[in-house]
């Protein structure tokens, strides 16, 4: 266990030291780390359906239906906790993926990306002209909640959701990489290299397919409850495209190779954003480029592919 864990283990403990040290030298880095960690549980989501070579350029719906899920409760029902929070996002977000994945997981490549796109365009136009409901462009606040019947004081809510975040991360990370080493892991990488052969195996594409994408709308609803409750707002620029170019594009900066790579790209990009919007406020997207364009000529295989390299190059070396 250890030996084919270690390096979710190492990672897992060098997070630790970060969430502990990092909020101690600047206080107002905690909504940051938090945000990496819950966007890196959606990007985990992406990253299974590129085991698959499925690209969505639409997973922003099931992100929007996570926090909208919340946002809803909040306003019809009123502030409930926030474990019920993270399960009617996860709950959203998987019902969501499934319906629309019984009908775009029969199509490959850019008809699969396309589609994605124009489901989630819908359902950002919804959000938009439903004012009634969800209090269009403006979106709906979100309160903050109780966990386990606790109440906290704004800073104190704030360290809540940066352990709580980091807590859910880590299972979501070890739970991805096992689903990445298990059969069914293995029968997605086997739709990108040869769907013919599984299929003459005796085993569905579509619904070994349909599993990943599903599984992939859970994270992403999850990550989206966990967002709506740390920035405290639902909006439907959740669900406008950009925000599902944002997921693919941390995806492809981490790596696909290891469910670690969404940390390592929402880290790279969220602090890149942070500190270069600081200092370029009308430039950080072209900074973001650069640094794009740098890991795809220099490292295709994103920041992990980098790491995997280096530690091939020394165990060899030795």
């Amino acid at each position: 266990m250890w030996r084919r864990h270690r390096v979710l283990i190492g990672a897992t403990l060098v997070g630790l030291a970060a969430i502990g040290v990092l909020p101690m030298a600047s206080p107002s880095i905690v909504t940051l780390l938090a945000l990496i960690l819950a966007k890196g549980v959606v990007v985990l989501g992406i990253i299974v359906l590129l085991q698959a070579g499925q690209v969505s350029f639409g997973h922003a719906m099931f992100f929007a239906a996570g926090a909208y899920a919340v946002a809803f409760y909040g306003r019809y029902v009123g502030v409930g906790d926030m474990l019920l929070y993270l399960v009617f996002g996860a709950v959203a977000g998987g019902v969501l993926g499934l319906i629309v994945g019984l009908f775009v997981v029969r199509y490959r490549e850019i008809f699969f990306g396309m589609l994605n796109l124009a489901f989630s365009m819908v359902l950002w136009s919804l959000l938009e002209k439903m004012f009634h409901y969800t209090n269009g462009a403006d979106g709906i606040r979100v309160a903050r909640p109780a966990l386990v019947g606790l109440t906290f004081t704004p800073d104190q809510f704030s360290y809540v959701l940066l352990y709580l975040s980091f807590a859910i991360a880590v299972a979501a990370l070890f739970a991805v990489q096992r689903y990445l080493e298990s059969p069914l892991g293995s029968m997605l990488r086997a739709i990108k290299s040869n769907e013919t052969r599984l299929e003459y195996l005796g085993i569905s594409a579509r619904r070994v397919l349909l599993v990943g994408y599903v599984t992939s709308a859970v994270l992403a609803g999850l990550g989206g409850s966990l967002v709506a409750v740390i920035q405290q707002i639902a909006t439907p620029e959740f669900a406008y495209w950009t925000k599902s170019g944002e997921f693919v594009f941390i995806a492809i900066l981490g790596g696909t190779g290891h469910a670690l790579g969404a940390f390592a790209g929402a880290a790279v990009f969220e602090f890149v954003r942070f500190y270069a919007s600081a200092q370029l406020a009308d430039a950080w997207q072209m900074i973001l480029g650069f640094v794009l364009i740098a890991i795809i000529l220099l490292a295709p295989a994103g920041l992990i592919g980098i790491v995997r390299r280096r530690s091939a190059g020394e165990r060899s070396a030795a």
